[in-house]
């Protein structure tokens, strides 16, 4: 492939770092184009939406990854677990980003958190609080909407599920929650909103800044309508919090520009990217102290479960094959 010749003839030269990510191009470039604007250093990037550790891999010591952006707990963990990242050890990220976000042997690092809420519709939905455990109330029967159960935003909240009761009363749950689905789980976070707009379904599940992408989409005005049925529940948030997740980093293991590697990893963990990352895409800075975006802000204060986030990797195969195991994909049971 040309993008292959290009990144690795790039590798080489100076002044470059080169991005292996998971996350949309869109996302990152103002972030991206922020740090060459401050250090001169150019970056290329290279977007696969699957199998981006398993490229990494191939490539082997000839790779041209630099760092490594992704979302998810569980696509951190896999390229660590894919060895294909080295650790870390650097005064400037481990001061930026509070211990709870960093791997313990240091070869991933958070970026941004967000919140698994619960999306429900303003018109029908007269509560203002709630809590995962609550989606396996039959008083939700034929309400509740979500994107595929197998989704890793979906596993990653039935493992701190597990994590939190057991794997014998999550099922229990789980299969609640089969129970309750108003059609079979499909689409993005985005269509569950739509769903909810539309009268299809009460409540569903969702990140919170997909709430603030739609409500601010301007070149797809129909989604601020959506954005507009719905308010952001946070679940849990009178015990143990809201479930949270997070986008992250990692140095490639042969990185070939590792100097300016570094750097960009900790211009990502500094206080100006945190900040573009608050107000462009409406994610929660891991930074401490740096603010919201006005849209977040507008959501409530969220109390994030405090379970570590490596903790609830280490039961992603358990929801996986929980997922399976009740049919959670087949949607309700006629």
């Amino acid at each position: 492939m040309a993008g292959t010749s290009f990144l690795a003839s790039a590798a080489q030269a100076d002044g470059v770092v080169n991005v292996y990510t998971y996350r949309e191009p869109g996302l990152i470039q103002p972030l991206l184009d922020a740090f060459t604007k401050k250090t001169g250093i150019k970056t290329e990037v290279l977007f696969l939406n699957q199998g981006l550790e398993d490229r990494i891999a191939a490539e082997g010591q000839n790779s041209p990854a630099d760092v490594v952006l992704t979302v998810d707990i569980g696509r951190l963990v896999n390229v660590k677990e894919k060895g294909v990242t080295q650790p870390v050890d650097d005064e400037v990220i481990n001061a930026n980003i509070p211990q709870e976000f960093r791997d313990p042997e240091g070869h991933w690092f958070g970026l941004t958190t967000r919140g698994r809420v619960v999306y429900a519709s303003k018109e029908r939905v007269q509560q203002d609080e709630i809590t995962y455990e609550e989606l396996a109330d039959p008083k939700w029967k034929g309400k509740i909407c979500m994107r595929s159960g197998q989704h890793m935003y979906n596993i990653a909240l039935i493992a701190s599920m597990i994590a939190h009761h057991g794997e014998e009363k999550a099922e229990e749950w789980l299969k609640g929650v089969k129970a309750n689905l108003a059609r079979k789980p499909d689409g993005g976070d985005r269509d569950q909103a739509q769903a909810i707009y539309a009268g299809e379904c009460d409540i569903g599940l969702g990140n919170t800044y997909y709430v603030g992408l739609m409500m601010t989409n301007e070149k797809e005005p129909e989604q601020k309508e959506w954005a507009n049925a719905i308010k952001v529940l946070f679940p849990n948030a009178n015990d143990r919090g809201t479930h949270v997740n997070i986008s992250g980093m990692a140095l490639a293991k042969y990185s070939p520009n590792k100097e300016n590697a570094l750097k960009l990893m900790e211009f990502l963990s500094g206080h100006e990217a945190q900040q573009l990352y608050a107000e462009k895409n409406n994610e929660y800075p891991v930074m401490p102290g740096v603010p919201v975006s006005e849209v977040v802000a507008s959501f409530g204060k969220i109390k994030p479960d405090t379970l570590s986030l490596a903790e609830i990797a280490k039961y992603r195969k358990a929801a996986s094959e929980m997922v399976d195991r009740v049919g959670l994909d087949d949607g309700p049971s006629s």
